[in-house]
């Protein structure tokens, strides 16, 4: 009897090299407009959105990160909100602040709807 060998050929991995899997996920990411390892260098996490109140235009964010009125936010979420704008009005309880301090949670109004979970970055 002849014993035969079955040869299997090696399956062929569409992406073998973690740079090439890492340039597909920038790629991906561009395209659904979420920031990139390119684009977080020049930005810096600084909160996250924790409710939105519609009828004001505020969203109550947890900010991780100093700010201050004047400084440019970009806020992401979702698959087609990612906008920026600068802070003109930031309030903690119902009064007006100038500087927000690592860990606060503030008012500061919006110009489009966000939800919650949203990340807001410091450009």
């Amino acid at each position: 009897m002849l014993i035969k060998k079955v040869i299997k050929k090696p399956v062929k991995k569409s992406v073998t090299k973690p740079a090439d899997r890492l340039i597909l996920l920038q790629k991906k990411a561009k395209e659904i407009g979420q920031p990139t390892k390119a684009t977080l260098s020049k930005v810096l996490l600084a909160g996250k959105v924790l409710h939105y109140f519609n009828n004001v235009k505020v969203a109550v964010i947890k900010f991780k990160e100093p700010i201050k009125i004047g400084d440019t936010i970009r806020i992401v979420g979702g698959e087609a909100v990612d906008f920026k704008q600068k802070i003109a009005s930031i309030q903690i309880d119902h009064k007006k602040v100038a500087i927000v301090k690592k860990g606060q949670e503030v008012g500061v109004k919006v110009k489009e709807k966000v939800r919650e979970g949203y990340r807001v970055y410091k450009v």
